[in-house]
Order: structure tokens, then sequence, then C-alpha cells
């Protein structure tokens, strides 16, 4: 079954199309980052000019959509793991190097699009497509490794999104409940609250799973849409009223340290790459514009906006709570009814997303599955599987419970992947044999090193502080430090 999906999402973006022992059918596109569509497919039908529908504007509104999730709340530890000056400047990089690898994924695509006569490419076929072009014999027998990858990483980064948030649910939940015999409607006097205990978090995120199981069950993308819509306004009020508290009474920031530790640095790109994780909706964007040729310009402009937007709520949050700031700048905000409301907001918008990211992982299992079975038992088969799925990402939350770290792991396995190491070498895969200068090489070849030691070092710093967490922490399932 020729399927195309783009899902919204914590940190990314994915895009996927695959083939299965099914007939051809109509697939619509679920952007990721948190919600959002793209309606359409544009790839089921290659002469039809009304895939091609969206202007310039409506283009740099989804890219920026598609990029804020929970990871933009994780950012003010992150620059905290980083020092007040590396972390921003870090956070810059990124954006620049992230930017440029979805132009490189961008010009790989279009280039097989117009050698193979082709009206859209996804990622995992430009990929495959780039290695049937490498001028390795062994790269080109195993190109369809190609696809089959992008799809391991897709579905890592998934399921790690919805694990992300059934711990973001958990804790902040539990926090509203456990403050709420002190929340007040004043909120100038930013008095200490005694805790009222209450269960453990690992058991909130029991709570949560009959609803979890009642979303993933979800198979109509026009339902999700539904949910999609209230994500995004839950979470844009949330935003703006982070935003206006974190500008007010910073204190002076002369005794944060410029530089972290480089053992915390290891945990800072995690978490930030895990923010900057949208290449996958870049190429159904770039199919969907009137005007493509104008793509560039609004993927620059569109990243550059994101960029500064990370900057601004890392640098703010961490300057504003400093040494306090906690794995979701949520769990920082004071305990009036107006910022616990923040929290209740992005509950909402989290539990409606859970969906939306859950069902491309579903997408590119369920049918692979069914395939193998009569027709008798292939409900069956995908409702148990959904069932099974969304007990497993509640299962990992409860064993690797600290948001933070949650983050910076999924950040640096998959993520990392997909953002930073696989583009660079694309290229060169795709272009070697029709001539590359050396520097361009010699280019591709540190951003891919870069990605690969990001991924080395955040993977084993954040397994070693989820191994050694259980030793220092009052809780262990709990977001907050003693």
């Amino acid at each position: 079954m020729p399927m195309t999906k783009s899902a919204e999402g914590p940190p990314g973006a994915v895009d996927l199309k695959m083939d299965l022992k099914s007939p051809p059918q109509s697939a619509e596109k679920l952007q990721n980052k948190d919600s959002g569509f793209l309606d359409g497919s544009p790839s089921e039908s290659p002469g039809l000019e009304t895939t091609k529908g969206i202007t310039a504007f409506q283009t740099l509104v989804h890219l920026v959509k598609g990029n804020i999730g929970t990871g933009i709340l994780g950012l003010p530890l992150a620059v905290k793991n980083a020092g007040i000056l590396m972390g921003p400047l870090s956070l810059l990089a990124m954006g620049l190097i992230s930017c440029h690898c979805m132009h490189i994924l961008v010009r790989c695509a279009q280039h097989f699009c117009h050698r193979l006569n082709k009206p859209f490419m996804d990622y995992g076929d430009t990929v495959m497509h780039g290695l049937e072009a490498s001028p390795s014999s062994w790269l080109r027998n195993h190109a369809h490794w190609g696809r089959h990858i992008v799809s391991f990483f897709l579905i890592v980064t998934q399921l790690g999104f919805c694990c992300v948030y059934i711990v973001f649910l958990a804790d902040n939940l539990k926090q509203v409940v456990e403050a709420v015999n002190g929340t007040t409607s004043n909120c100038h006097d930013n008095m200490t609250v005694i805790l009222m205990p209450t269960m453990d978090s690992r058991l909130y995120m029991l709570t949560f799973l009959p609803f979890l199981v009642l979303l993933a069950l979800v198979r109509n993308l026009r339902i999700l849409t539904i949910f999609s819509l209230l994500a995004n306004i839950s979470m844009l009020v949330s935003l703006i009223i982070i935003i206006q508290y974190i500008t007010q009474g910073i204190p002076d920031p002369s005794q944060l340290p410029l530089v972290a530790n480089w053992k915390t640095y290891a945990l800072f790109f995690g978490t930030a790459i895990f923010s900057f994780e949208s290449i996958g909706v870049v190429l159904p964007l770039e199919n969907k514009m009137k005007d493509a040729r104008r793509f560039p310009v609004i993927l620059s402009l569109g990243m550059s906006i994101i960029t500064a937007l990370y900057i601004s709520i890392g640098t703010l949050g961490y300057l504003r709570f400093r040494n306090d700031i906690k794995a979701s700048i949520t769990l920082n905000l004071p305990n009036c009814w107006l910022y616990q409301s923040v929290k209740l907001l992005y509950i909402i918008g989290i539990l409606c997303t859970y969906s939306l990211q859950f069902y491309v992982p579903a997408e590119i299992i369920i049918p692979f599955a069914i395939s193998k079975v009569s027709q008798r038992w292939a409900l069956p088969l995908d409702l148990s599987i959904r069932l099974v799925m969304a007990c497993l990402t509640c299962i990992l939350a409860i064993l690797v419970p600290r948001l933070d770290l949650v983050l910076s792991l999924v950040g640096s396995v998959s993520s990392s992947a997909l953002a930073l190491i696989i583009p660079p070498l694309l290229e060169i895969v795709t272009y070697y044999s029709e001539g590359m200068s050396l520097l361009t090489i010699i280019k591709d070849a540190l951003i891919s090193i870069l990605g690969f030691v990001g991924f080395v070092m955040g993977t084993y710093q954040a397994l070693d502080e989820l191994i050694q967490s259980e030793h220092f922490l009052t809780f262990p399932n709990s977001t907050t430090f003693t």
C-alpha cells in the first residue's frame, strides 16, 4: 500500500512512503511536531495540480508550527547543561546546521524527481535512490535498506515522542494536584507552597493509559484533525503566558557559568536536536507549494524564526530560574491558577497530540503485519497491535521516567540520525559520481561526524544519568531535583 505520512511532533517531523502488499490507496498528510495537517497526498496522482495548493505564507506557518512541541519546554534546562554563553551559541549553530541539512534533503529529492520523472519523493525514497546512485556496488545492491533504516528511525522517534508525552503528562498533573491546596488567584506573591503528597507519578502514567489506548485506536485522520486543532490552540496560549512570565524580574546573570561541564553538554545536544527534529516535513511542504521555487527562501526564513524562538525561550528561561530550572519550564511556574492553567492547557495539548504521533509508527507497522494474514483477521490484528503499542509506550515511560533524560535519549538516538547524520551522507552518494568538490565532501563528512559523536556521547550520558538517577533523586520517577 503506497503511503505518504507526515506527522507534526517535541522535537520533529516525519515523512514516509513505503510499498507493501496491498493495492494502492490514497493517503493523507499528517504533519509532525505536535499536530497539524497537510490535506491530500501529492503522490497519488502525478498529473494533478490540486496537490500544489498552499501559498508561501501557509508554508511558513506549517513549518514553524511543525517545530513547536514539547522540546521547546526543555530548552532552558538544555541551556543550563551547556552554559549561558555556550548554550545560545550552540543552539544557533545547531539551527544553521539543521537548516542546511534540510536544504540538502530537498535538493537531493528534487534531483531524483527530475531524473526519474516523479512528482514527489519522500525521505525514505530519496535515501534509497541515493544509494542506488552510489559508485559502490555494495550500496547499490542494498539500496532498499536505506528506506528501512529511515523507517526504523522514524518509528523510534515517534514512539519516543509518545513516551516523552506520557512522562510530561504525569509530571505536570502530579504537580498541579500536589499544589492544589496552596493554589491561589494571586500570581504576584511567589509564596512557597507545601506540596500535598499524592500517589507516585508512575501511577499517574497508568491513570492516563486508558485514555491513551482510546486515542491509539483512532484510525481516521479526519477525526484526528479535531485533536490537532485543540493541541495547537492550547499550546499557543500556553507559550504566550510562559513568555510573558519569564521576561519579568530576570536576576543578574553574572554568576552563571559561561560554559558547563562536557558531560552535561552531551545532554544538551540530545535535547536540542530533539527540538530541531522536523526534517521530514520539508519534502511534503515543498511539494504542496504553488511555487516550489520559493521554498528554499521560505525554509531559511522559517528556520531563522524557529532558531530565534528557541534561543530566546532557552536563554530567558535559564536566566529567570537559574539552577532551579526543571526538565520542563512549566514545572517552574508559580502556584496560582493562571499558571497552573498553563500546565492543564499543555496537558490537553499533549494528550491530543499523542494520537497524532502514534499514528505514524502504527501506519508503518500495521499494514505490513496485516498483509501477512487473511482479510478476516485484519481488523482484530490492527486493533491488537495498536493496543500493544500504546501499552508499550506507557511501560517504557514508567521504566525511564525522567523527562529531561528521555528527551535527550530520544534526540541522541534517532533525531541526530535523521537530522544530521543521514542528509550529508546522502548528498555525497547522490552527487559523488557527478563530481563534487573536495571542500563539499569534507563539509558533509564533518557534519555527519558531529551527528555521530553527538549520537554516541548523548546516548551514553543519558543512559548513565538514568542508571545513577535512582541514587540521588528523592523520587526516582520525578523530574525535580533535590
